[in-house]
């Protein structure tokens, strides 16, 4: 599953390649890929004529602020476009005689035969169109519930204390949860987890005031340091050009059970916690 750092890309992609471009059509091959409205027809009425200002991210949303098209009836409003990617979802510009791949799900056609394509193998990808004056919560619910984003001034190590304080389950389960954390998965709390040398295991309510500003900064470092490297790539995961991420080439544990340890050369171990596999050095945590 694209994680905060996959999505940062893919944002920043968008924003260079899609902004201040008429949005001329669309076409949904997969009906149930759109949230809302419930009619793929309104869908692809109401983003027809718009053009998208910028795309923002909150932990593992995109969401296009949309200028209204410029003939009446005018909205008094910015729309948006959200966009979730879920577990395979990939979001690619393209021109329109690339062949369309057998998991193309939407279509958004642009000026000079380009458009943005949203190819999903496991189909859980969602998109949706909120209307003007409308809060865009109330229509995404999820963003409702997501916590502060972890490069945010909001996430200092008293917000991440306070989160996880009377926990009393495994802290890599906690990490997972996006009302402590918005936008860290699987990957990405296995690294932070190792660069701050707390073991997955460990109850949330054990860890000290010192593993806990440890862990903030490796959250900060892991994701800053994947956003750089263009993401992670192990599965199905592309930026808007169709280029994969170069993270996992320099993971410290992730995927790399039974390999050498980059600092202590002991190998990685691989556990399962609530169902996810977790990655970890036995030597350089505790």
């Amino acid at each position: 599953m694209p994680e905060l750092p996959e999505v940062e890309t893919v944002r920043r992609g968008l924003n260079q390649l899609t902004l201040d471009q008429k949005i001329t059509g669309g076409d949904v091959l997969l009906e149930r890929t759109i949230a809302y409205p419930f009619s793929v027809g309104e869908f692809v009425a109401k983003i027809k004529g718009s053009s998208i200002t910028t795309w923002h991210r909150r932990g593992k949303y995109l969401l296009a602020e949309l200028a209204p098209s410029p003939t009446p009836p005018l909205s008094p409003s910015s729309t948006w476009l959200g966009v979730h990617l879920r577990m395979t979802g990939q979001l690619l510009w393209l021109h329109q005689d690339e062949p369309l791949h057998k998991h193309t799900r939407v279509r958004l056609f642009f000026g000079e035969q380009q458009e943005l394509r949203f190819v999903d193998q496991r189909t859980f990808g969602q998109m949706w169109w909120v209307p003007p004056g409308v809060a865009v919560e109330s229509i995404i619910t999820g963003l409702a519930k997501l916590a502060v984003d972890p490069f945010s001034p909001e996430f200092t190590v008293e917000y991440l204390a306070l989160k996880l304080q009377n926990r009393r389950r495994p802290i890599k389960t906690a990490l997972l949860d996006q009302s402590v954390v918005a936008g860290l998965g699987n990957i990405y709390a296995d690294e932070a987890l190792f660069k701050s040398g707390v073991l997955p295991e460990t109850l949330c309510t054990d860890l000290q005031l010192e593993h806990i500003k440890s862990l903030r900064t490796a959250i900060i470092e892991v994701l800053a340091a994947s956003i750089e490297a263009g993401g992670t790539t192990f599965s199905n995961f592309l930026n808007v050009k169709g280029i994969n991420g170069n993270y996992g080439g320099v993971a410290w544990v992730y995927n790399r059970a039974g390999e050498p340890c980059r600092v202590c050369s002991g190998l990685i171990q691989r556990t399962r916690l609530a169902g996810r596999s977790s990655h970890f050095c036995p030597q350089c945590q505790r």
